[in-house]
């Protein structure tokens, strides 16, 4: 399949309530509103096609981004493709969703997101904590460094409720995935969702969001699911 036939079925697979929802998030025009679960057909068409990624990337079309990251191949990218693939991914659902997915499954995961977290920007900040949240609740505790993983609980401590609203969010995610994911720090990121308590994240116009890493951890670890590990990160 090529780009034009590849825009063409997203096109007719597109529905304006997933649009409208779509858009309310943050996305904006050019979009079709394909929900996620309906493109797993054509990427079982495609599999992996990083060319074809890459055009689709370049569109700016948002369901055509997403689709990228499915089809993409994660360890070909090197750090200033994404870095490149972040400057275009222009709100969370891209960034979080679509860039740190991808750069999850790379063998540079780590270094990129580190950078990333400590840029001071609000969207790349988001990134770089989420690829952890991936990374975290899919690979084994033993491929992460504790002393790392304990010191950025402790940068979460420290500046959650000072940093840029996504940028909460993703880190309030992290302290949730430490806790439930990475059993070596269970304890630790325990004690710090408490420290830190409820964590306001004001979103445009709508209400904000009140977030409790420590219930959801306990809530997690009553159900049984402490320890938890993704078999897949994408699609």
């Amino acid at each position: 399949m090529n780009l034009e036939m590849v825009m063409q079925e997203l096109e007719a697979l597109g529905k304006e309530r997933t649009k409208k929802m779509y858009i309310s998030n943050g996305a904006h025009e050019p979009l079709f509103g394909v929900a996620t679960g309906a493109m797993k057909p054509i990427a079982k068409k495609i599999k992996i096609n990083h060319r074809l990624a890459e055009e689709l990337y370049s569109t700016g079309n948002y369901d055509a981004m997403y689709f990228a990251g499915i089809i993409v191949d994660p360890k070909a990218m090197t750090e200033s493709d994404y870095d490149r693939w972040m400057d275009a991914a222009y709100f969370y659902m891209l960034s979080d969703y679509v860039v740190a997915v991808t750069l999850s499954e790379s063998d540079i995961a780590q270094e990129v997101a580190d950078k990333w977290i400590a840029s001071g920007e609000e969207l790349r900040m988001s990134a770089g904590w989420s690829c952890y949240c991936w990374l975290l609740g899919n690979r084994l505790d033993v491929e992460f460094s504790e002393r790392k993983i304990s010191n950025m609980l402790d940068i979460v401590k420290n500046t959650i409720h000072d940093s840029p609203e996504r940028a909460k969010s993703a880190m309030n995610n992290f302290l949730n995935t430490v806790g439930i994911s990475y059993v070596p720090l269970h304890e630790k990121a325990v004690e710090t969702a408490k420290a830190i308590g409820t964590v306001e994240v004001k979103r445009d116009k709508k209400k904000s969001s009140f977030l409790n890493a420590h219930e959801s951890i306990q809530k997690a670890v009553d159900k049984g699911r402490l320890g938890f590990k993704r078999k897949y990160v994408r699609c």
